[in-house]
């Protein structure tokens, strides 16, 4: 999908006149693809700017400050986040299915798209078996994702900025038990060469998450 609403996500035409392909993503520079997808930075002053010690590469001058993104509300662990759609359905509770449709881009390098659904919405058209859906509480996702779905209300979308603190862990390389994995060959390549590349610094990743459904246990089968 080329994101969930209007301005969610990197369109895939009509950019500021011009069509735009995610495929060729990685040719634009890296504000033209943030303000593509509807994120604009926030200007830190010095004084309250977070720096990352990265002993490695102490002293070559490849650290970089922690970027703050407009309109976003930062949490303690690091994640941004922005309600783009408030649901009117259940939040979600630890013990609970989370039902989910999502997409994601490398926003820290090229904007690269790593998973987007491209699927029709509504009616005979759409298959509930697409949707990525996990147990909250059981750690079974990345922490972003578990933390960025509380508060959210069924029907709701929101806007993840995830550091890499609370992304996809190391020891998990395939993404089979620390989600989402990617659905395409291409998606999972995309993702992997920013977060596994040692070369790069900024691994911060965009996450569209559009909250479905929220099963209680005893609902639609789930047996809790």
């Amino acid at each position: 999908m080329a994101g969930f609403v209007e301005g969610v996500g990197l369109p895939s035409r009509s950019v500021s006149g011009r069509d735009l392909c995610v495929c060729r993503a990685e040719e634009l520079s890296r504000r033209a693809v943030l303000a593509a997808i509807g994120l604009s930075l926030v200007p830190v002053p010095d004084v309250n700017a977070v720096v990352e010690d990265m002993p490695a590469i102490r002293g070559r001058q490849f650290g970089k400050e922690r970027i703050l993104y407009k309109d976003f509300s930062l949490t303690p662990s690091g994640l941004q986040y922005k309600d783009v759609r408030i649901g009117t359905g259940n939040s979600p509770n630890d013990g609970d299915r989370i039902v989910v449709d999502w997409e994601g881009y490398t926003i820290g390098y090229y904007g690269r798209i790593f998973e987007s659904k491209n699927k029709v919405k509504g009616g005979a058209f759409e298959n509930d078996k697409d949707f990525f859906r996990w147990i909250q509480g059981k750690h079974t996702v990345i922490p972003a994702l578990e933390e960025g779905v509380r508060g959210m209300k069924a029907g709701g979308i929101r806007q993840l900025i995830i550091p890499p603190e609370i992304g996809y862990p190391d020891w998990d390389p395939r993404h089979d038990k620390v989600g989402p994995r990617p659905t395409t060959f291409s998606g999972q390549r995309a993702l992997d060469f920013v977060i596994q590349n040692q070369g790069l610094i900024d691994k911060t990743l965009l996450i569209n998450v559009e909250l479905i459904r929220v099963d209680r246990p005893g609902e639609r089968g789930f047996k809790g």
